[in-house]
């Protein structure tokens, strides 16, 4: 019977343990979880933008091959207008020198035509005389002959040369004509190119447009790439922080069942003390008491127990004997290149405390005054109390007090 009761006595000292323990691990790791699928999903979604940034840059680079094309068929175009311009200029120095060529071959022509026009007149006019004048005043009949064979040459002459000015008169015009021809070509040619250029530059301009449309879509998803890396760095050091955490709770609820263990036997509801009991002796001797009554163990006092009774009720919750230091923010410390608390606070003096194991915002009463933690960086049972200066911190050393918890 003392065997079972002393069985049924330690289940309920271990039960009424675990339900005192508090589960911090349990809430840690739901925040982790919820950090590492949020972290998760960041990524997916870096992922994907790094993927639109590539299929973007693509593009532009496609376009940008594009445009340099376009750019070199402006170039050809460019040159071919100059040397369309330039034949068209010898064209039409050769144009204008054929002018003059023309003028001076008309000019000519007129004034051969004058010249066999009063030459004609005038034997017109006097062709009854002429023949008569020539044998008069000829010296012999072969005279006669030999001045009436000079007159007939000067008129096919007179002939000849206006045939001629005329030729050259008209191949003048002909290579005029021709000229022009070429002209008009070279201006039809000039027109093309033009018109050509005109809508390569259209779309050069377009392509341009596109280009910068690209780049501009690249930039805004590199920056959504970037607030998206900061966001899983972020999430990557609050999950390190959470994991810290873990560690610390996991090490404050270890050391806690440590000290319930070590604490001894528990009391019961009545504040009577259960005794474990002592192991049985041989079943004769069991035998031989059995007809004896049990005496009841008598209650005894706890004045300590009593004490922290009345202390929990004055003073909060008492949580143990604790060692004390001091830390400020400078770098001897390991304080944050922030200036914040591992809470994300400012950090105060006479109210910033850092230990492990307990939530942020936790209320301790120390020697009287009332801290809060907002810091990590000491586990559970260390209380690092901080300073402003790392002098004030030397300053306060190293040392315990009863640490009690007030919320």
């Amino acid at each position: 019977m003392k065997k079972k009761t002393s069985t049924s006595l330690l289940l309920g000292v271990l039960a009424a343990s675990l339900v005192a323990t508090p589960c911090y691990g349990s809430a840690t790791q739901k925040k982790i979880s919820a950090a590492q699928n949020t972290q998760q999903e960041n990524q997916k979604q870096l992922d994907n933008t790094q993927g639109r940034i590539s299929s973007l840059e693509s593009k532009k680079n496609d376009l940008e091959g594009y445009l340099k094309e376009l750019n070199q068929q402006l170039s050809e175009l460019g040159e071919n207008l100059q040397e369309i311009q330039t034949q068209s200029e010898e064209k039409q120095t050769e144009l204008e020198k054929l002018e003059k060529e023309l003028v001076k071959a008309q000019e000519k022509e007129d004034e051969q035509y004058e010249s066999m026009k009063l030459r004609i007149q005038y034997m017109y006019e006097n062709s009854d005389n002429s023949y008569m004048m020539l044998l008069l005043e000829a010296d012999s009949f072969t005279d006669f002959l030999s001045q009436a064979e000079n007159m007939t040459e000067m008129t096919k002459y007179d002939r000849k040369m206006l045939e001629e000015y005329k030729k050259t008169t008209e191949e003048i015009k002909e290579k005029e004509n021709s000229i022009k021809k070429e002209q008009k070509k070279l201006e039809n040619l000039k027109q093309e190119s033009l018109e050509k250029q005109d809508e390569v530059a259209v779309v050069v301009k377009s392509t341009r447009g596109q280009i910068e449309t690209y780049e501009s879509q690249i930039s805004a998803e590199q920056s959504s790439a970037k607030a998206l890396l900061g966001k899983i760095e972020q999430q990557k050091n609050n999950i390190d922080h959470l994991i810290k955490l873990q560690k610390d709770e996991e090490a404050a609820q270890i050391l806690a069942q440590q000290k319930e263990e070590a604490s001894g036997p528990s009391q019961d509801n009545s504040g009577v003390v259960q005794q474990p009991v002592q192991p049985s002796a041989p079943e004769a001797e069991d035998n031989s008491q059995n007809s004896q009554p049990e005496e009841a163990p008598a209650p005894q006092e706890q004045p300590e127990n009593n004490q922290s009774e009345s202390q929990n009720n004055s003073n909060g919750n008492y949580l143990g004997r604790f060692t004390l230091t001091g830390y400020c923010n400078c770098e001897k410390c390991g304080g944050h290149e922030s200036g914040l608390t591992a809470s994300g606070t400012t950090p105060v003096p006479g109210r910033t405390v850092a230990m492990g194991g307990v939530p942020f915002g936790t209320k301790l009463l120390i020697n009287g005054n009332v801290y809060t933690v907002e810091d990590r960086g000491v586990p559970y049972g260390h209380v690092d109390i901080f300073f402003n200066s790392h002098e004030e911190a030397l300053q306060f050393g190293r040392g315990t007090a009863d640490v009690y918890q007030v919320n």
